[in-house]
């Protein structure tokens, strides 16, 4: 008897595997013959570009269907290094956005292929560009070139990350249809002609080699500007160009080095665009969008718009760019990117413009638009508590060193250093800080005298320092360079001498390092307040019901918030952003806790609010 339930037990197990293989339709897809071939026809690639880190887990699967809903077939997305090594030698693939698998497993649950992008270099407006920051810690290591070091550790990443994804490539039945080799190499090419040319082709095919050992058995490309191709195409990956808008100029530098034919694909194509703090919010035509995506369409070109749906950059994870030798302009924490999936997932006039385009021309049906997620707003948050910084740092045990240490030299990667130095005799004069990285807000005796900021270029000012006195100056990481020549100088905080009058000073230099990586207890600190100094505020509110709002930091200085233990982000009185999405699965049905980092302490704060639209465009000079 027992052996015949054994019987049954083992044809109904049989069974649910066949019943679960045919769910798991097995695809094809390959590039022959001048086209993307899906289960044995060309198809035409209608990509959208999503980030997962930028887009709370729980959201994931609302934004693809976000995506189906726009006629998409396919989900395009980075992977940033640094987002799943979180320190040396630790991995990070299985808590919330980090958890790439599941990504990939969504998306092919709601039919959507899925092309990767795992740089290692990847720019994307986020910090480093994904490197690590303490990668050049190394002074052996060079970044983004032949150099064994850099590759060597480039060889550890590609593997770890090759053991989360491998099983899931459409060769082993998996959505993932497509890899990119490096990124925009191209520019980077067109930027470095201090490297011969041989040394950056030859760089780049060792990391399509380390793809290739590592298990990815998809089709290979690369993406790069049209006119960038001789530096940035790579043998044996397919050339794809970004923001191409004239057909035949792709046609014919396809064709230049892919043997004279397609497909032909824009990787990058911008439906938005990027933007920084302290500039005007930019705006791209739905009108312009809708009249380029025709083209494409009536022409048979795959693309990928980059992005449909920008995300946010939560906690220190937005980059930085740069218009000079000297200045920043770092990435807004808002990633709306003016795209067709706003920041918050809602269908805008350029979705539902494009959507009408892309239904009539797919062969497939186009569902319906998802509902969107519901929105709150929350009246008064009260503040009960506020703690002085400058009397927490009082309590901590300082770096000595003759000169101020960079971020990486205090072993600290991203918020904040407090530096200090007493000074015995009286000095005045000039004083410059030509080595900041990025933003500092100046103290003497506890009274805020001045900012200065390489967003603006700001790196001197007049100063006047007492007998006996001392000066404390609050460094902030404002994100690490992300594209361009100067990625190589991703060094943090003050990075050469201080002058002052011309005299350098040097000798008695203390650091409080603030890396604010997790939610500061206010509970274990005791009470305070000055105005002008930096200063921790806190409180809870309660909820009846959780959806989606925004905080309106329209009265505040400069800082970050962080609500139920996440960083939300950076905030700046500059603009153009003046709200902070907080997302309605951060938030809790009952209590929830939030802590303010204010830098600025302009005025004394009491309580803030959320509310239901947000504010992205509204410059303050």
């Amino acid at each position: 008897m027992r052996q015949i339930k054994l019987l049954l037990l083992a044809v109904c197990l049989l069974a649910a595997g066949s019943v679960m293989a045919a769910k798991q339709t097995k695809h094809t897809f390959a590039i022959a013959n001048g086209n993307f071939i899906y289960d044995g026809k060309p198809i035409q690639i209608h990509s959208g570009e999503m980030h997962y880190a930028r887009v709370p887990a729980p959201y994931w699967r609302h934004r693809m269907k976000m995506m189906k809903a726009m006629g998409l077939n396919a989900v395009a997305t980075y992977i940033f290094w640094n987002h799943h090594e979180t320190s040396p030698g630790v991995w990070d693939w299985t808590t919330g956005t980090h958890n790439l698998r599941q990504f990939i497993k969504t998306a092919g649950e709601e039919g959507l292929m899925v092309i990767l992008r795992p740089g290692p270099y990847c720019c994307a407006e986020w910090e480093f560009g994904g490197y690590p920051w303490w990668l050049p810690k190394n002074k052996d290591l060079v970044i983004r070139t032949d150099n064994k070091p850099f590759l060597d550790s480039c060889r550890v990443y590609i593997n770890q990350l090759a053991n989360q994804v491998r099983d899931l490539q459409v060769t082993q039945g998996g959505p993932v249809i497509m890899v990119q080799a490096e990124n925009e190499f191209g520019s980077y090419v067109a930027q470095r002609k201090d490297i011969p040319l041989e040394t950056h082709k030859r760089y780049a095919a060792q990391i399509r080699q380390l793809l290739l050992n590592a298990g990815f058995s998809v089709p290979m490309f690369t993406s790069d500007g049209s006119w960038l191709f001789k530096g940035g195409a790579i043998e044996g990956a397919l050339p794809t160009a970004n923001g191409e808008g004239d057909i035949d100029k792709l046609k014919k530098v396809v064709n230049e080095y892919h043997g004279g034919v397609g497909p032909y694909m824009v990787a990058e194509f911008y439906p938005g665009w990027l933007s920084h703090w302290a500039e005007p919010f930019p705006r791209v035509s739905t009108e312009s969008v809708v009249k380029q995506t025709k083209k494409y369409l009536d022409n048979g070109i795959s693309f990928n718009y980059y992005m449909v749906h920008g995300g946010t950059n939560f906690g220190f994870s937005a980059g930085a760019n740069y218009s000079n030798a000297t200045n920043i302009q770092p990435d807004m924490t808002s990633y709306d990117y003016d795209a067709p999936i706003s920041e918050a997932g809602w269908a805008t006039p350029k979705y539902n413009a494009l959507r009408d385009l892309i239904a009539k021309s797919v062969s497939y049906k186009v569902p319906e638009v998802p509902e969107r997620i519901p929105v709150i707003a929350i009246p008064n948050i009260t503040l009960g508590k506020s703690v002085d910084v400058m009397t927490m740092i009082n309590t901590m045990k300082a770096v000595e060193n003759d000169h101020p240490m960079t971020f990486e030299e205090l072993n600290q990667g991203s918020g904040y250093v407090l530096y200090r130095r007493h000074f015995n005799q009286p000095i005045s004069g000039l004083m410059r800080m030509k080595g900041l990285a990025d933003y500092a807000v100046v103290y003497v005796n506890g009274e805020k005298k001045g900012e200065l900021n390489k967003v603006f270029d700001k790196d001197s000012m007049e100063i006047d320092i007492p007998f006996n006195s001392t000066l404390d100056i609050l460094v902030e990481n404002m994100g690490r360079i992300n594209y361009g020549a100067r990625i190589v100088q991703s060094s943090k905080g003050i990075t050469r001498p201080i002058t002052i009058d011309d005299n350098e000073i040097t000798g008695e230099w203390q650091m409080y390092p603030l890396p604010m990586a997790s939610m500061p207890d206010t509970n274990r600190l005791p009470a305070g307040y000055k105005a002008g100094l930096p200063v921790l505020y806190s409180g809870s509110f309660n909820l009846d019901k959780v959806g989606d709002t925004f905080l309106d930091m329209v009265h505040w200085g400069k800082g970050i918030v962080f609500v139920n233990g996440i960083n939300l982000g950076r905030y700046w009185k500059v603009g153009p952003q003046q709200t902070l999405y907080l997302p309605g699965c951060y938030l809790n049905k009952g209590k929830n806790d939030i802590v303010i980092f204010e830098q600025l302490n302009d005025k004394k704060q009491s309580s803030l609010s959320g509310v239901t639209v947000p504010v992205l465009d509204k410059v303050v000079k």
